[in-house]
């Protein structure tokens, strides 16, 4: 989505750039608007990088699936949190145990607000020496440093880094690859992190991602990304991949896409991400919108996010209707498209808690016309991280 100018100035805000830019369009690459920024969606590839993948979105996606695939996600916000009190600090607006978080090692969590809805999801990162480090969503990330700087004492330092781009290289080769070059970063768990020289860059280097499959989140000077770039895209098992892969892959691993299937008048219990809610953060109860958090875990909530498989070959995308097999409305679809693992539509969505269980059959409404479908278990396809 373009970030529109005010409402009285019809013409929209210049898109920004991220640092690969021009690398993006010498490589094929079809730009398009998304959170401001101008992005990658898929490629058109030649030369030696037609041999490995034809490019487009169904061929990104699959060779991720299959070998590995380097994505740049540096339109999102990376920042540095300074000091002491900072976990006991972040903690007060996240439902997730950042005190409890050891150096060396990644959480996802998220900000809420005090009706319990979700103001972004973010990673944090423990990387020693009183230093967190935290990666955040591009459409929030000026509400979310903003969010976070008038809710820390004074002695404490939030350092946003503006020059810092972001690759994540994901796949099942995709440590295999690494390791060529930096053997710390293919030893690090699943959600370790660390500073790790990659060929020589300084990096920050966490085994994370959002595709369901194993691979490294690194970030990196902005003036070095294009050198550390090009170096991984020389090894044969890697290919470039743009935003369609990536949501086409993360809805096949039944995560979040912040704005589509949660934000602020959706709860964790609601998203079903209760699970980000530690343990001994159910003891204290002290982050924002706790008290409605706790009382739709002990009482329920009239909806919940739940997969959708549709019958025949008709995709339905965000904002379709989902009614109920006697005709009522049920809830609606936040995410949608073609699975190509799958070979076939997929969505996600919330519906009624009456109708949350794995095989109840519900309709969908694609242009007019209620297409069969029925509730399932997500993910749809299992994750492979690293264990």
């Amino acid at each position: 989505m373009v970030e529109n100018a005010l409402p009285d100035d019809p013409a929209p805000l210049p898109l920004r750039t991220i640092p690969l830019d021009a690398w993006h369009r010498r490589l094929g690459a079809r730009m398009v608007p998304f959170a401001g920024y101008a992005m990658p969606v898929h490629y058109s590839f030649t030369g030696d990088l037609a041999a490995r993948c034809r490019g487009g979105v169904l061929a990104e996606h699959l060779h991720c699936r299959q070998h590995a695939a380097l994505f740049d996600v540096s339109h999102m916000g990376q920042a540095l949190l300074t000091g002491a009190a900072g976990p006991a600090a972040l903690e007060h607006l996240v439902p997730g145990d950042i005190i409890g978080l050891k150096p060396g090692r990644q959480r996802y969590t998220l900000f809420t607000n005090e009706a319990g809805g979700i103001l972004d999801d973010l990673m944090v990162a423990n990387l020693g020496r009183d230093r967190l480090f935290l990666v955040v969503n591009a459409s929030r990330k000026a509400d979310d440093f903003t969010h976070v700087a008038a809710n820390i004492p004074p002695r404490l330092t939030l350092q946003v880094h503006e020059h810092r781009a972001l690759l994540a290289l994901q796949g099942p080769i995709a440590a295999a690859v690494l390791g060529r070059f930096a053997p710390e970063a293919a030893q690090l768990p699943f959600m370790g992190v660390g500073e790790i020289a990659i060929d020589g860059i300084a990096c920050v280097v966490s085994r994370s991602g959002y595709t369901g499959e194993d691979g490294f989140e690194i970030s990196v000077p902005a003036e070095q990304a294009e050198l550390l770039a090009d170096r991984l895209l020389r090894e044969p098992e890697v290919v470039p991949a743009g935003l369609g892969a990536r949501d086409s892959l993360r809805l096949e691993a039944g995560l979040c896409l912040y704005g589509n299937d949660i934000d602020e008048l959706t709860s964790p219990v609601e998203a079903n991400l209760d699970w980000t809610i530690g343990r001994r953060r159910r003891t204290a109860w002290d982050f924002p919108g706790a008290a409605v958090i706790r009382d739709q875990l002990d009482h329920g909530c009239p909806r919940r996010r739940v997969g959708i498989r549709l019958d025949g070959r008709a995709s339905a995308r965000a904002l379709t209707d989902i009614i109920a097999a006697d005709g009522t409305a049920a809830g609606t679809v936040t995410s949608g498209g073609f699975s190509p693992s799958l070979n076939m539509p997929i969505a996600m969505g919330y519906v009624r808690r009456d109708l949350v269980d794995d095989g109840t059959h519900v309709r969908l409404m694609v242009r007019g016309k209620p297409l069969p479908a029925r509730v399932v278990a997500l993910p749809f396809v299992p994750h492979r991280y690293a264990r």
